[in-house]
């Protein structure tokens, strides 16, 4: 699926992506700057988080309670040297909780990705506006 989306449209488009019953975790990919965080603030939103979100680059997971009690686990492993350190933070545990797993930067920690999951490819267009593929 394709959408193609102004930074005023991302919780629509957020929306239409949920509408499309993704897998629960779900692999970012796109150049720094593309608007990865921003469109994962925009899911967590459309999930019911209404806790201030952020990128969570220090802290390597940022966790927030959803609607009906669910959780949403942000991940940036844009900073870990190997997959050991994943293992060592249990990222295992959070990725094959049911829960909602947002990760940035996942070609880092390709071992540790489930089989079930959705990707998702956001690219900046020429005109400020932003290209989503999600597969």
């Amino acid at each position: 699926m394709e959408i193609i989306f102004s930074l005023d449209e991302i919780g629509q488009a957020a929306q239409h992506v949920l509408a499309q019953n993704p897998k629960k975790v779900i692999l970012f990919n796109g150049d720094m700057g593309a608007g990865k965080t921003t469109f994962i603030k925009s899911l967590s939103k459309q999930l019911g988080v209404t806790d201030a979100t952020s990128s969570p680059t220090f802290s390597l997971v940022n966790e927030y309670d959803a609607a009906e009690g669910h959780k949403v686990f942000h991940f940036d492993v844009y900073r870990l040297k190997n997959e050991g350190e994943a293992y060592d933070m249990g990222m295992d545990d959070y990725l094959y909780s049911g829960e909602w797993c947002f990760i940035e930067w996942a070609e880092k920690i390709p071992s540790l990705i489930p089989q079930q999951h959705s990707t998702i490819h956001i690219s900046v267009l020429a005109d400020g506006s932003r290209r989503l593929l999600l597969q």
